[in-house]
């Protein structure tokens, strides 16, 4: 069987370059490592242009040059009807001309010019009311589209509550956050009704699995603490064989680390609730006490564990964030390199968050596994069984209690080796 002090040694060429350690990173704790590498997107022809144009507009704008079009072709519609009935009632009201006793020649030419005079105030009234149609035309169509906006942006309102609402929501206070919209019976209300129901579906559900994985818990810890004892017994005695030693420290081995298992699938359970203790802390103080705790596992492995450590005043539960901090650095220090392997732990406010940051030497991680490494149960480059190293639940607890306290958790490949994982939490 081969120790992992054997399996460090075995790697250490393949790890290191050069004999000399890669630098620690710089910056500022904000930092993310590298943007990813943009490409300039395919030119479109015209008319795919057009077709795109609908996905540019918002739903509101959409809104609003539907109302000012049907308002305007109303419009246009009406002044057809004025224009036409106008002229029909000059033609009708024309009074007719009495040419008795004049010669027929003189009666045809006054008729003549009688008709052209009809045919002449028809035709001056209808440009009058088009001119002036026009132009009031014009001037309500843009009355329409201000009042168009108004009408469509009083529609949207309760979308827009509800759509605030929903980025509230996580499954730490999926208990008592509700859109609760008030108003009048209609189908925006009955929409924000249904999608409450569905968040406390969405609850009873979260708690049903959450109560579900703390009683599981609760309940193997009974057999593997007797499990324990009775194999510290065994392997107390003075008469037993060596063979049945070997095998009770392997067991023994085997029930530890199941209680590890236990226990943080329990610190899981915990951290997915919605906090129970928020009170004032700095993260500085929070990221010492880890790093005290760690010192003696990192010098086993002959890791050094570097800080920079700022004031980070925040609010929350200093025992769960004090595991998260606990995790990165245990992973950072398990996931290292052989021999002489760095460890660097940063914290400090950018851009008014809170900022803790850990990095660490070690093997190349693909940028495509970073996110999945967050996982439950998932480890790099090993499957579900491998389980040497630990449980997989590390990262999968810090992005718990990261986000039950209103934050985000994100890591990097780091250039020779290793992760940068940074925490941003809310300041106080």
């Amino acid at each position: 069987m081969i120790s992992p002090h054997s399996e460090r040694k075995a790697r250490r060429e393949e790890l290191t370059v050069g004999g000399k350690q890669p630098p620690p990173p710089t910056g500022p704790p904000a930092w993310d490592g590298p943007p990813p590498p943009s490409y300039a997107p395919a030119p479109q022809t015209p008319m795919e242009r057009i077709k795109g144009l609908p996905a540019k507009v918002s739903i509101r704008w959409r809104l609003t040059l539907t109302y000012s079009a049907l308002f305007f072709v109303a419009a246009a519609l009406l002044l057809f009807i004025l224009y036409t009935i106008v002229g029909s009632a000059i033609d009708k009201a024309w009074p007719n001309l009495d040419l008795s006793g004049l010669d027929v020649e003189t009666a045809t030419k006054g008729q003549l010019v009688w008709h052209d005079a009809r045919l002449q105030a028809v035709a001056n009234a209808r440009s009058a009311l088009f001119s002036s149609s026009f132009m009031a035309l014009l001037g309500m169509g843009i009355l329409a589209l201000m009042v168009g906006y108004f009408v469509a942006d009083r529609a949207m309102r309760p979308v827009a509550q509800m759509t605030a609402a929903a980025r509230k929501l996580s499954d730490s206070n999926l208990a008592h956050q509700r859109i609760d919209l008030k108003g009048p019976e209609d189908e925006l209300k009955e929409l924000a009704d249904t999608f409450d129901d569905m968040l406390a579906r969405l609850n009873v559900a979260f708690d049903t699995q959450r109560r579900f994985v703390g009683n599981a818990s609760h309940e193997l810890r009974t057999p593997l603490t007797i499990n324990r004892t009775v194999l510290e017994i065994a392997l107390s005695d003075p008469e037993a064989s060596e063979d049945l030693k070997t095998l009770g420290r392997t067991l023994l081995e085997v029930n530890a680390r199941n209680e590890k298992l236990i226990e943080g699938l329990l610190l899981l359970a915990r951290s997915e609730r919605e906090l129970a203790v928020r009170k004032p802390l700095d993260v500085k103080e929070v990221a010492q006490t880890a790093v005290e705790q760690v010192t003696p596992f990192a010098a086993e492995h002959d890791v050094t564990i570097t800080t920079e450590f700022a004031n980070a005043p925040a609010i929350g539960d200093p025992v769960l964030l004090e595991r998260s901090v606990s995790n990165l650095l245990e992973n950072a220090v398990k996931y290292n390199i052989p021999d002489n392997g760095k460890v660097w732990i940063r914290t400090g406010m950018a851009d008014g968050a809170l900022v803790v940051q850990v990095a660490n030497t070690g093997q190349h991680v693909p940028a495509y596994e970073v996110n999945s490494l967050f996982e439950p149960f998932r480890r790099l480059h090993a499957d579900r069984v491998d389980s040497a190293k630990g449980a997989g639940l590390g990262l999968s607890i810090v992005r718990a209690v990261v986000q039950a306290h209103g934050g985000n958790v994100t890591a990097v490949p780091r250039d020779g080796g290793g992760l940068v994982v940074t925490i941003r939490l809310p300041g106080r």
